[in-house]
């Protein structure tokens, strides 16, 4: 079996077989990366079949694969197969285990498939690897999660869709975010499955907050439109301070975030204030101080219908408390300051984070002319040495310094870029592993696409994609990850109130990887589905070249200069 090298990152040790495997943990999911050992793959190599077994199991589980070999008569088969007999045709894969949630190690096998002249399938020696999925990043100290963001996805339709319409899910826009209850026959495990870990450890903090009852609690919160959200503060009662915005809809007497205010005042003693700093207080922090908890939630996450079940959001949560003071500081500058006064704080400087073993520090908007962080963000995304990945909610409407650097990095061939930005009603900008840009329109592509797939919802007008970090040099000692609420623009530095995070571990590095390649490859191969959609084409496997003028599946990825970064970079020895 594999040999732990760490907690994150293991190796296939069978040397008898043809390819290396490397796999990565992520938050709740797997990378796995593969690489032919010698050379070029054969002519009749035709993918990897991937199965998993889960901690204590006594079965392997085969991942499916919605792409397969045409039937013999010419047809596209409209259901997934199992990787054994449609084995996927890249070197390297993100998994969701169906119960990532169990303690253990899961078992991966890894075989490569091969066809031969009758079409008929073989395998090669297999790699294995035993890795643990589902536990805090660093124990009592910091943990990362993700939302699932996959609203407009087969999987959701498979999962999901087929019980009910998305409006049975969610509500139609966020003034009726407090009043509506879901009536979806399946809505609890819906949104479990749509929220993944990000929701359970905002919520699990809250319940953590209300069950100390000594626990004082501090929030700022941008949108806050979530049901459950409004009544796990209502039960802190006056142990509750909280900074709710008022910028723009958010200050109109009939918003949910005004309602809230309401609500919080009568059951915190009137301990709510309303701001927007110089534009919007945009932070979505909450800090926990008690004798049983001490935490800090923070990251991209709005507490509302949006931002925990349709968005792709990160969240952060430290403890200690080293790691809550400045937290609590920025609250208080927050709730004492303007945005000019703000940005002469302490809260908006570079402030040590105090997590054991783990080099984390961060710092608030809005900045001062003096301490303003933008140019010093582009200066480290110039010092990239091997990749960077962005996914940065409205690079697209913004223009400067950062961007410029970006688009730098993309025109350098020895740096592995891949890149998402969302734009205006939805629309995105997906920057693909050749460099190249594609649009992305989820609404257009719902409708009428090719075989072998169904229909998607779109989950409503609005941003999809609402991360907010980089990562720069996973793959190095000096890997690191901004990421918060900061949209990485001059708004986000000088005018808004926000939280921005600089985390210098590889560990945090590779998880911020792994759901940067999962969300962008999602994308990626619906740019394929819009070109198949135009074309009139099917989407289907490549099956062994018959003849000498018919090129293999994998040979792109050989003689590709972007292509060959990309197998290299993840599969190489580190």
């Amino acid at each position: 079996m594999g040999e732990v090298t760490n907690d994150y990152i293991l190796y296939g040790q069978n040397e008898k077989a043809l390819f290396s495997l490397k796999v990565y943990r992520g938050e709740g999911m797997v990378l796995l990366a593969m690489n032919w050992k010698n050379g070029e793959p054969p002519r009749d190599f035709v993918g990897f079949s991937i199965e998993y077994k889960e901690p204590g199991g006594d079965r392997y589980y085969t991942l499916k694969n919605r792409l397969s070999f045409l039937n013999k008569d010419g047809s596209v088969c409209m259901e997934s197969k199992s990787s054994l007999l449609s084995p996927f045709q890249m070197f390297r894969w993100v998994h969701f285990p169906r119960n990532a949630a169990m303690k253990g190690f899961f078992a991966y096998k890894v075989k490569p498939v091969f066809m031969n002249y009758f079409e008929e399938l073989s395998y090669g020696d297999p790699q294995e690897v035993e890795i643990e999925l589902w536990h805090e990043t660093y124990k009592d100290a910091l943990d990362v999660a993700f939302t699932r963001g996959f609203v407009s996805s087969q999987a959701f339709v498979d999962k999901y869709a087929v019980h009910g319409g998305i409006d049975t899910l969610l509500p139609a826009n966020s003034k009726e975010g407090l009043r509506y209850i879901p009536t979806h026959p399946k809505a609890e495990k819906a949104l479990q499955w749509m929220g993944f870990d990000a929701v359970k450890v905002i919520l699990d903090v809250l319940d953590e907050a209300i069950a100390d009852q000594e626990a004082e609690v501090k929030v700022v919160a941008y949108d806050l439109n979530h049901p459950l959200i409004v009544e796990k503060l209502e039960k802190l009662k006056d142990r509750l301070s909280i900074i709710i915005d008022d910028s723009a809809e958010h200050a109109e007497e009939d918003s949910a975030e005004t309602h809230a205010a309401e609500r919080l005042i009568r059951s915190a003693g009137g301990k709510v204030k309303r701001q927007h700093m110089g534009q919007l207080q945009h932070n979505k922090t909450i800090v926990v101080d008690g004798p049983k908890i001490k935490a800090a939630v923070c990251g991209s996450t709005n507490f509302t219908w949006r931002g925990f079940y349709v968005q792709s959001n990160n969240v952060v949560v430290v403890r200690g408390e080293k790691a809550i003071r400045p937290f609590l500081l920025s609250f208080d500058n927050y709730w004492n300051s303007t945005a000019n006064a703000f940005g002469k704080t302490d809260s908006a400087c570079w402030t040590d984070l105090n997590v054991p073993g783990v080099d984390a520090k961060v710092s608030f908007s809005p900045h001062s002319k003096q301490n303003a962080l933008l140019d010093v963000i582009t200066a480290d995304i110039a010092q990239t040495g091997s990749s960077l990945f962005y996914s940065l909610a409205f690079l697209s409407m913004t223009s400067g310094a950062l961007r410029t650097e970006i688009v730098k990095m993309l025109e350098n061939d020895q740096i592995f870029v891949y890149g998402i930005s969302d734009k205006r009603m939805g629309g995105l900008n997906l920057q693909k592993p050749n460099g190249s840009l594609a649009p992305v329109y989820p609404e257009i592509i719902s409708q009428k696409l090719p075989e072998p797939f169904k229909s998607e919802p779109t989950g409503g007008f609005g941003t999809r994609m609402h991360h907010k970090f980089l990562v720069i040099d996973f793959d190095k000692p000096t890997a690191r990850v901004y990421l918060g609420s900061y949209n990485f623009s001059t708004t986000a530095d000088r005018k808004n109130g926000e939280n921005l995070l600089l985390i210098k571990d590889r560990k945090v590095a590779v998880s911020y990887m792994i759901e940067a390649l999962r969300i962008f490859d999602h994308y990626h191969f619906r740019v394929n589905l819009k070109k198949a959609q135009e074309t009139d084409a099917v989407m289907c496997l490549s099956k062994a070249p018959k003849n000498k003028s018919e090129e293999p599946w994998w040979k792109k990825f050989y003689t590709d200069p972007k292509k060959i970064k990309d197998r290299e970079l993840f599969s190489g020895v580190s």
